[in-house]
């Protein structure tokens, strides 16, 4: 009896002194989590935007590892990703209705390696989404075929075409269903820097609220025509003007073609 009392005070110690490590690791993990906070809090106190307006800690604080600017393509999938690594991430997006425009409708194969490299294969399913071996070229009469050499590839892989605002749906639902990772509709209008280094961003609510969010990372993947990245290019992005784009479409065995003109875009 002696032998097992001596043995259950000695497992009692044991418990009791990894006890007391949990809760002391515990609380200094949480000390130094509350000083980072106000540190960042002490640091924001007086930060100027990109177009050089002083702010003040104006709306709430969101804390995140990451902040994402855009949930598109690139976004959506990115933020995926990070909140699969651990990362909290917080990804503002002007609008999270389904885009509805024409543009990103083929995927090709490599693209969808890509998409099974990142665990996001699925979001091509119930989309409508059509399998692409290749091209097929038609001229006076004649007509050839060029496929993809998916030889050595599983049969699933190839191309696919689909509506590319369902396809960035998916990917957003997605990245939702992690917990570490946050959606919100909001138009990010500034970067807030300090000393050169981005701090977070400034934004307004789809109510008109105007609140400033903060992470060690900020990333902009708003597209194409994003005022943020071009007011942090060195020498500023210069603007390609595109005249006289023609666009056709088929509709009912008729060509109709269509004039856009003065579209721009960045040239990187």
């Amino acid at each position: 009896m002696t032998e097992q009392s001596v043995l259950a005070w000695i497992l009692a110690s044991a418990l009791g002194l990894f006890t007391l490590f949990v809760y002391v690791a515990a609380r200094r993990k949480d000390s130094n989590r509350r000083a980072l906070l106000e540190a960042r809090r002490e640091s924001v106190k007086n930060i100027a935007t990109t177009s050089g307006e002083c702010i003040s800690s104006c709306g709430s604080y969101i804390d995140a590892d990451v902040i994402i600017v855009g949930a598109g393509v690139a976004g959506a999938a990115l933020a995926h990703t990070l909140g699969k690594d651990g990362r909290r991430v917080h990804v503002i997006e002007r609008d999270l209705t389904e885009p509805d425009r024409i543009v990103g409708e083929l995927l090709q194969p490599g693209g969808y390696l890509k998409l099974i490299e990142l665990g996001l294969e699925d979001c091509v399913e119930e989309i409508d989404a059509q399998q692409v071996f290749g091209y097929a070229l038609f001229k006076d009469g004649k007509h050839t075929r060029l496929s993809y050499p998916l030889e050595k590839f599983q049969s699933d892989v190839s191309g696919r075409s689909f509506h590319n605002g369902r396809f960035i749906q998916r990917m957003r639902e997605k990245a939702a269903l992690l917990p570490n990772v946050r959606l919100e509709q909001g138009t990010v209008t500034s970067l807030l820097e300090v000393k050169g280094t981005i701090k977070g961003v400034q934004y307004k609510t789809k109510t008109g609220e105007v609140l400033t969010a903060f992470a060690p990372l900020t990333i902009v993947c708003d597209g194409c025509f994003s005022n943020l990245r071009r007011s942090l290019c060195y020498p500023k992005v210069r603007l390609l003007i595109l005249l006289h784009i023609i666009i056709s479409i088929i509709i009912k065995g008729i060509v109709i073609l269509t004039l856009f003109a003065s579209m721009t875009m960045d040239v990187h």
